[in-house]
């Protein structure tokens, strides 16, 4: 049994990776794919794994078809006796009944086909006087909601090892009816489908009928309710259409347009036919053997292509998850460079800043002392630092609302314009659901100050190092460690491509000044290196602000953490594909076959 032990590894680990694949993300196809990923999951527990395992279980023939084509009627007549309700009022089979003969009780009595169907074993009423076969009721059904429990009825008519399951309408007024049973004909091994005269072409069952050759499933259809003398004419115009969808081989059976008796039966000879079909099913083992070995394979190369097609659609899911991601990066890393910018064109030292900074070196006369020597300029600044207040602390101050106030902007911006790209795209707009993410939260404002006043700490860390022998710490406190930071901090700023006018004059002459006096006291590879740490250690403080705000966006992309990628399914189909190859085969080269072996020694 390698074969079989390879195709349920195989079919199980499908299986799981499909189970595991919600496609969370709003495509443009999500919800036909979640239905499929659903169905073949549903497909593998109900049928393709409990046939795979139980190979010589009993045939399932499932009577399926539209609303009011008399699959219950014809149910009875098969039967001899009413088993199942049928009648005017839509939908009328509300409870799947499976009918099955005594001794393959054992076979249906477990979970091993429908598993997600709970079990009721029906009893029969048999008013006094009369036989089980005279009752004109149907068995007496315990309460149980609809659709959720499958009904077992013991009946010794139905042939061992073929079981009959009434099935609702495929085109029931009924969503969960629909379901259902599209459910049941998915679990089943033969399709007993039942149209009739007037309704043979209708869309919906053809649909249906269509996906069972496709999947090579094994269909008898009872063309029912045939005025008398158009039986030749509609039949041949039924086989036609069978051959054009490839189920020419499919057996047809006419009943005529009949009228029931006083128990609502038709007369036994109009299903005769039907009856013998099943019986001749019940008595060949190598016929049953092959129905079920052509039905497994065709379900099975389905779920290769079914989890094949899954991949495709993780595929499609992790493009759009990449494209949201790169519209949010994309919006804070054009926010983060703005910032940047701003750092290095000069933006900065415009305004509040800029009048601090000409406050904190002498409006002109600071200027005039450079010319005497930056000996002058350290003199100058030393008394003007011991002479009144620092004004340095303004300066440090001012920096820090206008960094404080360009990052929120760029952030803000950032944000609206992440909201806006999600919006266009379903996806985002789903993952968005009521929630304002194109507005900041309230502390995000102090959290930018805190980080610029952070970095402003960094600044005066780095000049106490660079200062710590004992010749630049003498020229360092001369000056004072703060005024040092903020000479650093303007020096960062004090490149002229955004400036103008007096404006370059006084900001971009400051910081030459500012640089040429930190070279006297560091050094100027010092001073370079500073700088550059400086902007660096910026611009990182400014990357974790914008980091932490796109973080309000991505992690909503979590949602496909811990789903399966899609070389996982389509290595599973690949699986899958390969170990069921054979399973579609004739028997007719199988030694076990030609000499009526067991149907589970076939495969």
């Amino acid at each position: 049994m390698t074969d079989q032990t390879e195709i349920l590894r195989a079919l199980e680990e499908a299986r799981a990776l499909l189970a595991a694949s919600s496609l969370p993300l709003s495509t443009s196809n999500v919800l036909r794919e979640r239905d499929d990923a659903e169905r073949t999951v549903a497909q593998l527990d109900d049928y393709v794994l409990p046939r795979v395992r139980s190979l010589d279980a009993p045939l399932l023939a499932v009577v399926g078809g539209s609303t009011g084509a008399g699959k219950s009627t014809l149910v009875n007549a098969i039967v001899g006796h009413p088993v199942t309700r049928s009648g005017a009022i839509r939908p009328t089979t509300r409870q799947p009944i499976l009918i099955h003969h005594p001794r393959d009780t054992e076979a249906f009595a477990t979970q091993r086909v429908l598993p997600h169907l709970s079990r009721i074993h029906a009893r029969k009423v048999t008013p006094a006087g009369s036989t089980a076969a005279d009752t004109a009721s149907p068995p007496a059904l315990p309460g149980t909601a609809d659709g959720q429990a499958l009904v077992l009825l013991a009946e010794p008519r139905i042939p061992e090892g073929v079981a009959l399951l009434d099935a609702p309408d495929v085109d029931s007024i009924s969503d969960e009816n629909r379901r259902l049973a599209g459910q049941l004909l998915a679990a089943a091994d033969l399709w007993l489908f039942v149209t009739t005269a007037n309704r043979y072409a209708d869309a919906v069952p053809w649909r249906l009928l269509v996906e069972a050759a496709q999947r090579d499933i094994t269909v008898a259809v009872v063309l029912d309710r045939v005025p008398p003398g158009l039986e030749a004419e509609i039949e041949d115009d039924l086989r036609r259409m069978l051959g054009d969808q490839g189920l020419g081989d499919a057996p047809v059976f006419t009943v005529p347009e009949s009228p029931l008796n006083e128990t609502g039966m038709l007369p036994p000879h109009v299903v005769a036919p039907v009856v013998d079909y099943l019986a001749d099913l019940g008595r060949d083992a190598a016929a049953r053997s092959e129905i079920a070995r052509r039905t497994l394979g065709g379900a099975v190369r389905s779920v290769a292509d079914r989890t094949d097609a899954a991949g495709d659609a993780v595929l499609a899911q992790q493009r759009v998850e990449a494209q949201l991601r790169t519209d949010v990066e994309r919006a804070f890393d054009e926010a983060l460079a703005s910032v940047v910018e701003s750092t290095r064109d000069g933006t900065l030292l415009r305004g509040e800043v800029l009048a601090r900074w000409q406050d904190f070196v002498g409006t002109g006369e600071f200027f005039r002392n450079l010319e005497a020597g930056i000996g002058r300029v350290r003199d100058r600044l030393t008394a003007l630092f011991t002479g009144r207040p620092a004004p340095e602390v303004q300066v440090e101050e001012a920096i820090e609302t206008g960094l404080q106030t360009v990052v929120v902007e760029e952030a803000a911006r950032a944000a609206e314009t992440a909201e806006r790209r999600w919006q266009a795209e379903t996806a985002g707009r789903v993952l968005l659901g009521g929630s304002d993410l194109g507005s900041l939260p309230p502390d995000f404002s102090e959290r930018t100050a805190a980080q610029v006043r952070a970095w402003q700490g960094d600044l005066m860390e780095l000049i106490q190092r660079e200062g710590a022998d004992k010749r630049t710490k003498a020229r360092a406190m001369s000056l004072g460690v703060n005024a040092l930071t903020v000479i650093l901090m303007i020096g960062v700023f004090s490149m002229t491509g955004g400036l103008t006018g007096l404006e370059v004059g006084i900001a971009g002459g400051s910081g030459v000044v500012g640089t040429k006096l930190l070279e006297a006291v560091f050094g100027e590879d010092a001073v370079r290196r500073m700088a550059e740490d400086a902007r660096r250690n910026l611009e990182t403080r400014i990357r974790e602000l914008m980091d932490e705000q796109a973080a309000v966006f991505l992690g909503r992309l979590d949602v496909l953490e811990g789903h399966p990628e899609a070389h996982e399914l389509k290595a599973a189909a690949q699986r899958v594909r390969a170990a069921g190859e054979h399973l579609g085969e004739q028997p007719g080269e199988r030694p076990d076959a030609q000499s009526g072996g067991t149907p589970g020694e076939a495969l």
